[in-house]
């Protein structure tokens, strides 16, 4: 069996699949890789034309595609102190009426920042602008937006852009909540059927498992893929967002799934979730 993957080249998910991908996982399917960015991913699944079976996504597209794929227990991204940042070229700017580039408007970012600016912002921001993550500090630095949200490696190198950290997400998120931030999902094809949605799962849990086991073996893999990251701010990304949830979901990622988008579908963000909807397989 081969089976067709799409993640995103950031070192989180290069550590987390580097095993699986390169056939170091004992009764695992082949993957055929595809590197897209998750917000090309989550198109391609809320579509329903791509033909890959499995696929890293925004906790926040669930909504829209859970009729066609299963989330796994296993595999993505959630955690604490890793939220996504709010940067200003000011510090302490009132966002009222503001223009604040985002990088998806189907990303649990967005929805985190549209929850916090919902009780923080009370006039309301202004537009909301979509551009490629990597191009949201520069726009924000020379003044093409007044604010940007920004993800990833970023929360480690915004201050070399002179920016200022007006707020942070997860802070927010964790601090109302007590919850960890739910940021990227592994989703995968409900038609595969129960026995290879399992085997998936297993794949996956053994794949980060073995990266944890001996980090020196992704270490290739993940430079190769890092877009010219410093090798320290990669392995500061991989600290962050492959932990205890990667490996199992467990009651409190859960939890935080059900719990963002249960607000989100209350501020009409999202649509609602069906009660089974997050059941596996």
């Amino acid at each position: 069996m081969k089976l067709k993957i799409a993640y995103s080249p950031c070192p989180n998910d290069t550590f987390v699949f580097d095993a699986w991908a390169h056939g170091r996982v004992p009764g695992a399917p082949r993957l055929d890789v595809t590197f897209a960015d998750i917000d090309v991913t989550n198109g391609w699944a809320e579509s329903g034309a791509d033909d890959h079976d499995v696929l890293k996504v925004s906790y926040a597209v669930l909504p829209w595609i859970l009729d066609e794929y299963a989330l796994l227990p296993c595999g993505g991204a959630l955690g604490r102190g890793c939220g996504p940042l709010v940067l200003t070229r000011e510090a302490g700017v009132d966002l009222t009426g503001k223009t604040v580039a985002v990088p998806s408007e189907r990303s649990t970012a967005y929805l985190l920042f549209r929850l916090w600016a919902a009780e923080t912002v009370p006039g309301g921001v202004g537009n909301v602008v979509v551009m490629p993550f990597h191009e949201i500090m520069p726009a924000v630095r020379d003044g093409k937006v007044d604010a940007g949200l920004v993800i990833h490696e970023a929360r480690f190198t915004y201050q070399n852009y002179g920016l200022h950290c007006l707020a942070d997400m997860g802070e927010h998120w964790e601090a109302t909540t007590g919850l960890p931030i739910p940021l990227g999902a592994i989703v995968a094809r409900r038609s595969l059927g129960e026995d290879t949605l399992r085997l998936l799962a297993e794949s996956a849990r053994a794949s980060v498992r073995m990266a944890w086991d001996d980090p020196a073996a992704s270490r290739p893999y993940v430079l190769e893929h890092a877009q010219e990251m410093d090798p320290k701010v990669a392995d500061q990304h991989i600290g962050l967002y492959v932990n205890e949830f990667t490996a199992d979901l467990g009651e409190h990622g859960y939890a935080a799934v059900r719990g963002l988008l249960t607000r989100a579908a209350a501020e009409g963000l999202v649509p609602p979730l069906g009660p089974n909807a997050l059941a596996f397989p």
